[in-house]
């Protein structure tokens, strides 16, 4: 549950919990009600689906019941076998938004009033923070370059007078223990006991007397966390990846360093717009680094190239990391991990040279269309022969080589790998369309061809089987459950039978002729992600054969 105090910053991400509260006041008989509207149903992971209306307004009295009947809802209806779909999002989508919210006010309805409901409203002010010290204020003239940088970034005058908020930045997120210590006794001096967290993976402190922010800077500077740039392009969000989750693809971590060091660097030439943007990496689909919602979003994927694995990310971008997390991107194509900090750079210098006056990335994402920015970043798809540049055949910050050795592929086995690599090219530019036709909202053409391309990945698969099978959807689905699923083939650590599912369940469900937009855009969701699935297998396959 996420509560955020305005509808257009990032604040609490609303849109993206199972339950999301954003504040709102109305006028009842000319007297100020305050209240929140409510979301529900709302989570990324690896096929991410908007939070909906529940109700325009709650208010602050009735947030504890109406939270209350949701839970109900839920513990009575939500999944209870698949602990995978056990999540509010799926229930939602199952149900529908109106039919969810009849069965909330009826399950409000049956819940007897509580005083106990009304008693903590009371006590409100017990988690009021208390400054420390007078508010003052501050001239910045005579002050170091050093300082004027980390103030620009890093600080934020609050609403009280004389007070501002001043942001710690963490690169990658981390703390060492004898920072810790160090930031304790830097809090306790200057705004007493309370350091908050962020969903960026920052510290704040609140209430530093404006004037004492030079000391305060110098104090942070001494134990290492005066670094500038809190809230712009080089503040990376990054999920373990590789470094130590068993599910990572690449490592996401290391991306961020490379990223955060090179784009520090740009600053002072970076446009003002470039500065401001949001990027995250994940290392896997899993979206732990909420790459669906950053301007500029990388998730970890691998591919086969000469019989070696490459580590490579998925470019995704339409995402929206203002009013609570506003929109969800699609993923473009995959590039070289080696290749990211280039892509990086070339989207955002097209993005500035031809945008229209003002244009936000996303707008810019939107007009000139998925097709355009492709073909702007086709040549950094190339990943050269491991003799020429080895470098490419290692991960970020790893000097190991990401591979498991050579692939050995014999004469007839040649031929067919490469059937099956260009099955699996044809699915990735069917899935392409399908963006593309989502972005001019025609949503039935637009799950239809995602759908199509799941079977173009599965027929891929067959065909190192079964050279001889047809276009047929029927026998297609028929032979990859029984050579693919049947056998767990298909089956990884990464969650391969779950995205296989979604190949039986659209294969048995009827396209209908009205769909929603969000509802085609969670189909091209899944499509990618067995795409990728079917990439895995593909592998796994090869090196078995070596």
């Amino acid at each position: 549950m996420a509560f955020s105090g305005c509808a257009q910053h990032a604040c609490g991400l609303a849109n993206f919990h199972c339950i999301g509260a954003v504040a709102r006041t109305r006028q009842v008989n000319g007297k100020e009600e305050r209240g929140f509207e409510l979301f529900v149903g709302g989570g990324l992971g690896a096929v991410p689906r908007q939070a909906q209306v529940l109700e325009e307004f709650v208010s602050e009295d009735e947030m504890l019941p109406v939270s209350q009947a949701i839970c109900r809802v839920f513990a009575r209806l939500g999944e209870k076998e698949n602990r995978a779909r056990a999540r509010l999002k799926f229930l939602v989508k199952k149900v529908g938004i109106e039919e969810f919210t009849r069965l909330v006010r009826e399950e409000r309805a049956s819940i007897p009033d509580d005083e106990k409901w009304l008693t903590f409203l009371g006590d409100l002010h017990k988690n009021k923070e208390k400054a420390l010290k007078p508010g003052s204020t501050l001239s910045l003239e005579n002050l170091s370059a050093e300082f004027l940088a980390w103030h620009k970034s890093n600080v934020h005058l609050q609403r009280q007078e004389g007070y501002a908020v001043a942001t710690i930045r963490l690169p990658l997120g981390d703390l060492t223990s004898t920072q810790s210590r160090g930031l304790a006794i830097v809090a306790g001096r200057f705004t007493g006991d309370t350091i908050r967290t962020t969903v960026e993976q920052n510290l704040v402190l609140r209430w530093v007397s404006v004037g004492d922010l030079p000391e305060l800077y110098e104090a942070l500077n001494e134990i290492g966390l005066a670094d500038p740039g809190a809230g712009t392009i080089s503040d990376i969000t990054a999920c373990p990846g590789t470094d130590t989750c068993k599910l990572g693809i690449s490592a996401s971590r290391g991306l961020a360093a490379v990223l955060e060091e090179r784009l520090a660097k740009q600053t002072d030439s970076m446009h003002p717009d470039v500065s401001s943007l949001r990027v995250k990496t994940s290392g896997c689909f899993n979206s732990c680094g909420q790459h669906h919602v950053a301007d500029i979003g990388f998730l970890g994927v691998s591919r086969n190239v000469g019989g070696r694995r490459v580590a490579h990310f998925q470019l995704v971008l339409g995402g929206e990391w203002a009013n609570n997390g506003g929109s969800y991107g699609l993923a473009i194509g995959a590039f070289p991990s080696k290749r990211i900090p280039e892509v990086v750079d070339c989207v955002t210098q097209h993005w500035i040279a031809e945008r229209e006056t003002s244009e936000r990335i996303q707008d810019y994402v939107k007009r000139v269309g998925r097709a355009h920015i492709k073909g702007l970043l086709e040549h950094l798809r190339e990943v050269p022969d491991y003799d020429q540049d080895k470098s490419f055949y290692t991960d970020w910050g790893d000097a190991r080589e990401y591979t498991i050795g050579d692939i050995g592929v014999g004469e007839c086995a040649g031929e067919v790998v490469s059937l099956a690599d260009f099955g699996l090219a044809a699915s990735e530019r069917e899935a392409f369309e399908a963006q593309l036709y989502l972005d001019t909202k025609d949503a039935h053409k637009a799950a239809d061809l995602a759908y199509r391309a799941m079977l173009s990945a599965a027929k891929a698969l067959i065909r190192v089987q079964y050279i001889d099978v047809s276009d047929d959807a029927d026998e297609i689905v028929s032979e990859f459950k029984t050579r693919f699923f049947d056998t767990r083939i298909f089956h990884d650590p990464f969650a391969g039978a779950k995205f296989a599912n979604y190949l039986f369940k659209r294969h048995e469900e009827e396209l209908l002729p009205e769909i929603s937009l969000e509802d085609a855009h969670q189909q091209i969701e899944e499509t990618l992600l067995f795409i990728e699935a079917a990439y895995g297998c593909h592998d796994r396959m090869q090196e078995q054969a070596s």
